[in-house]
């Protein structure tokens, strides 16, 4: 019952981490500071999907399913929780890519606005 708990938290705090990565960028437009932590995370979640490399909590949440009595899944948390909603049949290398760039492009669209409205408070 414990392992189901905690794998089940590992797919809240990987949904909130996702969620971070993609519009973290807004809180910046609040709290500046955010932006050290935000960055180095909008690295890594682009890199995961454009290197296509499996985020460490998914195998973490595989582990806790299978220490539960449950079943792990095969690929990754994208794969097996996001993609079925988005993309019914399936991800491809290819959505992978666009799934990064989509990430690094919206960032990039934030923090432009971030800059700009902060060159205009120092001018």
């Amino acid at each position: 019952m414990l392992y189901q708990i905690a794998a089940e938290v590992v797919v809240v705090i990987h949904f909130i981490f996702i969620c971070f990565v993609i519009t973290g960028g807004l809180l910046v437009l609040r709290w500046r500071w955010v932006a050290w932590v935000h960055l180095p995370v909008v690295v890594w979640g682009a890199l995961v999907e454009l290197m296509s490399w499996v985020c460490p909590l998914t195998p973490f949440e595989n582990w806790l399913r299978r220490a539960a009595g449950g079943q792990g899944y095969t690929g990754g948390y994208i794969e097996h929780y996001l993609i079925p909603i988005i993309y019914p049949a399936g991800l491809t290398h290819e959505i992978q890519i666009m799934l990064g760039v989509f990430v690094i492009i919206i960032n990039l669209i934030i923090y432009a606005v971030v800059f700009q409205r902060y060159y205009h408070r120092r001018h």
